[in-house]
């Protein structure tokens, strides 16, 4: 004798197993480390400006064009990012300085190549110490240091300098920073993007998994730019690496001879 199955049965059998199976297809969702608060945890080192996971040496000692080896995150940023929307006068500076070759670039000087730069600087590891009320972040590069208070405010007796004075607060799992406070001795981007001490960049840290902080700034300032302009990276976690001592005046070679040469930039002049 055969079992009548209904069609309300029969309907419920065709439909849950193909439920299960894309279930069972859909990835799951990354752990993201937090600290005893609950909040994504970043402490780490950490290397900007890549998209690769692994050790220092497994991904930066391969064949690729920058020595970059080892699986990608499947966080990379997809596609090449907007130019900065620049006023005519900084498209004529950036002119100037790609004739020059760029030796007016203030870090042959020695000098700190600022807030978005520095973080999404690949040469060199940082590292991000995080407590309930302040985060700091180490840069090997140039000895920079940046302090963070969470729900802080920005004095009001700032002076401008080179990093600015960063206050943060946390939106859901996104660490949210605010800059304020730059002098005009640094550069936005490329050769010659400059900027005035009217910059403000708003940063994005978001912890996706264990290996990867999506980072995002946008920079508005209305002495340089037409409008903001919003920037986008990787930081990747580098396990076993650790920030050393960076000495730029000790092994600064060129300074003098790029010091002579800009009394005759026609030298640099691309023909």
């Amino acid at each position: 004798m055969k079992t009548k199955i209904s069609a309300a049965a029969l309907a419920a059998l065709m439909v849950f197993p193909a439920a299960a199976a894309a279930q069972q297809k859909t990835p799951p969702k990354p752990k993201i480390p937090r600290m005893a608060d609950g909040k994504p945890n970043l402490e780490g080192v950490w290397q900007g400006g890549s998209n690769r996971i692994g050790t220092w040496e497994e991904t930066n000692t391969g064949s690729g064009p920058l020595g970059e080896s080892g699986p990608i995150t499947p966080y990379a940023i997809q596609g090449r990012q907007p130019p900065p929307p620049y006023q005519p006068w900084v498209q004529k500076k950036m002119l100037e300085s790609y004739n020059k070759r760029g030796v007016d670039e203030p870090m042959v000087r020695c000098l700190p190549p600022g807030v978005t730069r520095t973080t999404l600087m690949g040469l060199f590891p940082m590292q991000i110490v995080q407590t309930p009320t302040t985060v700091v972040i180490l840069y090997e590069v140039f000895h920079l240091f940046r302090i963070i208070p969470i729900d802080g405010k920005h004095p009001d007796d700032l002076e401008p300098s080179y990093m600015g004075d960063s206050v943060g607060h946390w939106d859901g799992d996104t660490l949210v920073v605010d800059v304020v406070g730059m002098n005009d001795k640094t550069w936005l981007s490329g050769l010659g993007s400059v900027h005035s001490e009217k910059l403000h960049v708003v940063e994005k840290f978001t912890r996706m998994d264990e290996n990867t902080i999506v980072y995002e700034s946008t920079a508005t300032d209305p002495d340089s730019l037409t409008g903001p302009w919003t920037r986008r990276g990787t930081i990747m976690l580098r396990p076993g690496t650790r920030i050393r001592e960076y000495e730029c005046e000790e092994n600064n070679q060129d300074i003098q001879r790029y010091e002579e040469l800009m009394k005759d930039p026609s030298v640099f002049m691309r023909k």
